[in-house]
């Protein structure tokens, strides 16, 4: 059977070669070929025998999900559109700034959280992503960006924000984060790989426990009332458990705060009394907020709150001594902001909480 040598990590790809009767140090110069030089060609692996590479051509393959499309925004957001078979498509956004570049990675075809301002979520949910898929990205990505003139790696940052829920595909998201994180592979430092959740809690302490990177919490809401509404995921791990779990995460972070994502809903929940509630919230709470801009779809209840409205909310907190940014609206012009994210996406599932292991017995099925 052919294995993708994308789907494995420093420890899979080593145990792979063990089982092909090869030493530990050759699965270390593979590693480097495809993650460091981008390369698929086993032929083009020149210090490595002939013979291993005839047996690598016969056995293995590197086989990232086909490029679709690749569409450049005035602001120079860059979304690149991937096909993972049976009629679903991806997307992954690259976001250069000034200081970085980030990349913005996808981790299911489609979304099952349903989160009442997302368009992501509502076009349904297929499946889970694999290893390769999600680490495909960033190779794929890396191909197509090169380097700096001082021969550096475009990508900088990568933050696992793109469609889909990465705690809820958690067995394939691992093995991706540590192959972003091995100095064989990107070499990226732990502050430097996002992963965003919606406040899936047994997972979080999973993550915290395997692979803690930078986390960020899409929190949208002070209450619980409200955010059942906005984030239906709320219903089953509501604020008090969330926090908790904040709190036991930062534990082991790489960084001292978790990032708190607030989409900006105009009447819904920028009221100045909502910015009070927030610190209420979250006073226990090392944290960060990022105000998110609504960006509109078709067929959407909401509107994006107005700049005086925003301004005043990232006022109140800053004033508590909260860091408190707005994030710019970027690629907007190809739906390539955050929210828009769409792909397409055969929509096989009802929209369910996440069953993760360990996890206690409880009823699944998720309201929209």
């Amino acid at each position: 059977m052919t294995v993708n040598l994308l789907d494995l990590d420093g420890d899979g790809l080593t145990a792979w070669f063990a089982q092909q009767g090869e030493k530990p140090f050759r699965a270390r110069q593979v590693l480097r070929w495809i993650h460091q030089f981008g390369q698929d060609d086993f032929d083009a692996m020149t210090d490595i025998a002939k013979s291993l590479r005839e047996k690598l051509k016969a056995l293995a393959v590197v086989a990232p999900p086909p490029l679709v499309s690749d569409r450049l925004s005035g602001d120079g957001t860059r979304k690149f559109l991937f096909d993972v078979g049976g009629g679903n498509a991806i997307e992954t956004v690259f976001i250069p700034e000034d200081d970085r570049g980030t990349l913005c990675v996808s981790t299911q075809a489609g979304c099952a959280l349903d989160c009442a301002f997302c368009s992501t979520g509502k076009q349904g949910f297929n499946r889970n992503l694999t290893t390769a898929e999600i680490i495909g990205q960033l190779w794929q990505a890396n191909r197509a960006l090169g380097v700096t003139p001082r021969n550096e790696r475009v990508i900088s940052n990568v933050v696992l924000m793109g469609m889909g829920e990465p705690l809820a595909n958690f067995d394939n998201l691992v093995p991706a984060l540590r192959l972003m994180l091995d100095d064989h592979a990107y070499g990226l430092s732990r502050r430097r790989v996002t992963v965003s959740t919606s406040g899936i809690v047994p997972a979080m302490d999973r993550l915290r426990d395997t692979v803690p990177v930078a986390l960020a919490v899409s929190l949208h809401a002070p209450t619980d009332a409200l955010r059942d509404e906005l984030v239906p995921i709320n219903r089953k791990y509501p604020l008090r458990e969330l926090m908790a779990a904040c709190r036991r995460y930062l534990e082991k972070a790489p960084r001292d705060f978790i990032t708190f994502e607030y989409v900006m809903l105009d009447g819904v929940n920028d009221r100045e009394a909502d910015a009070r509630a927030l610190l209420a919230l979250t006073r226990d709470v090392p944290s960060k907020f990022n105000l998110i801009p609504f960006n509109p779809f078709p067929k959407s209840p909401y509107r994006r709150s107005r700049a005086e409205r925003v301004r005043r909310f990232q006022e109140i907190l800053i004033e508590a001594g909260v860091v408190t940014t707005v994030r710019k609206t970027r690629g907007d012009d190809i739906d390539a902001a955050c929210g828009q994210l769409a792909g397409q996406v055969k929509d096989k599932a009802r929209r369910v909480v996440p069953v993760v292991p360990g996890d206690r017995a409880v009823p699944r099925e998720v309201m929209a």
